[in-house]
């Protein structure tokens, strides 16, 4: 059952690459000059294709339930490809409302990107901590996470306002901070194809050090160590040194990481500036020239209407009630209980400053833009790097 489950994720993977480019298939179609006003025949095969793909995640979620006893939810990789399902299935709820090809091609490679980042973490079905047996786990996590999808539909249209609106013949903060975004997510696409490479290759190296309490403990590296651990020493010889050691404060594995990704991402982004000879925000302008920019706004705004009520109810709410029943407190300033309030105020703030100053238009689709950079800080750095009591997240 497992192994059926993890095919039809793989399944969905590829269902939603090829609808993808039926939704850029449908762009094109367009005629030079016409503005996006509803699908096509391309859009028509890409919104089933997509539908097809989400039910067969959803097959993959049933079974993983149903093979593990519990909500698929308890470690990162289970949450991930969650969060990544969620968002396909807000972004079909509302294309069919606003019937815009355009948000599939850039909802539906986040999703891709998403579910292929979760496939980097253990994937085998463990049984739950004490901490994780309730109830609580999927209502709590489910609705959180479905939260934070509808909202990550704001960035997907949020981006699509910056690249049309944004003048890239010209250099300025905002061409800078839009190529920062770019380049988010092509080191996003970097650390997959690393980390994909590298456990193709079966590459493992063992190192033991002394931690930041003075006791030995143990790393296993599937990259090679370019920063090692405090008094490292290699397990085995014939893998690569490292050439840095790090304090014994930091991390070194995590950092390992984080420098190989953003190694790959800038080699990457590099080659895809040589071939396109343009930023890449600009190398994408031709494909919202037909976009009407009040549509893909009121988009924006409306998903983190909608999305900010739903993360409300299950990142605090429903969040403090487990936490008083697991820990006998509502509120303990953990790390995750902190970036949640923090990514909450944000989006509070959003829709203050949406509907009592008017920041509509480009303020508010940066807004929408770095409100997803939270939540992926939440998702990526609170989940991996920084200690708490829901560390077992990482694992």
């Amino acid at each position: 059952m497992a192994a059926l489950s993890s095919n039809l994720l793989y399944t969905a993977f590829i269902l939603y690459l090829i609808a993808t480019a039926f939704f850029g298939g449908a762009i094109k179609a367009k005629k030079d000059g016409q503005r996006e006003t509803g699908p096509n025949k391309w859009a028509a095969i890409a919104i089933i294709i997509t539908i097809i793909g989400f039910i067969a995640q959803v097959g993959y979620f049933i079974l993983r339930w149903i093979a593990a006893g519990h909500a698929p939810v308890s470690n990162l990789f289970e949450f991930t490809t969650f969060f990544g399902m969620a968002l396909v299935g807000a972004f079909i709820a509302i294309y069919f409302i606003y019937k815009t090809p355009l948000l599939g091609v850039f909802t539906l490679p986040v999703a891709v990107l998403i579910i292929a980042y979760a496939s980097m973490f253990p994937r085998e079905i463990s049984p739950l901590i004490p901490a994780l047996q309730s109830d609580w786990l999927h209502i709590h996590v489910t609705t959180a996470a479905l939260g934070e999808a509808i909202l990550a539909i704001s960035f997907a249209a949020g981006l699509i306002y910056l690249i049309k609106h944004v003048d890239q013949t010209v250099k300025s903060k905002s061409t800078l901070w839009l190529e920062v975004v770019m380049f988010g997510m092509v080191a996003t696409l970097g650390f997959i194809i690393v980390s994909t490479a590298f456990s193709a290759a079966g590459y493992e190296a063992k190192f033991n050090y002394i931690d930041k309490n003075g006791a030995e403990a143990a790393y296993d590296y599937q990259m090679p160590a370019l920063v090692g651990p405090h008094e490292g020493q290699l397990a085995a010889k014939g893998k690569f040194e490292p050439m840095v050691e790090t304090p014994a404060i930091i991390n070194a594995k995590k950092l390992n990481t984080v420098i190989w990704s953003l190694g790959a991402g800038l080699i990457l982004y590099g080659l895809l500036r040589l071939i396109l000879r343009k930023r890449l925000a600009a190398s994408l302008k031709p494909l919202v020239k037909n976009i009407n920019l009040d549509l893909v706004d009121e988009i924006s705004y409306r998903s983190v209407l909608i999305g900010f009520p739903v993360f409300t109810l299950g990142a605090l709410i429903f969040a403090m009630i487990w936490a008083q029943i697991a820990w006998t407190r509502f509120w303990g300033w953990d790390p995750k209980e902190v970036w949640a309030l923090i990514t909450w105020l944000f989006y509070a703030a959003f829709l203050h400053l949406r509907l009592s100053k008017g920041w509509h238009g480009e303020k508010s689709a940066w807004l929408a833009v770095i409100g997803f950079i939270i939540i992926m800080f939440n998702l990526v750095a609170v989940n991996l790097v920084i200690a708490g009591l829901h560390s077992y997240a990482g694992s």
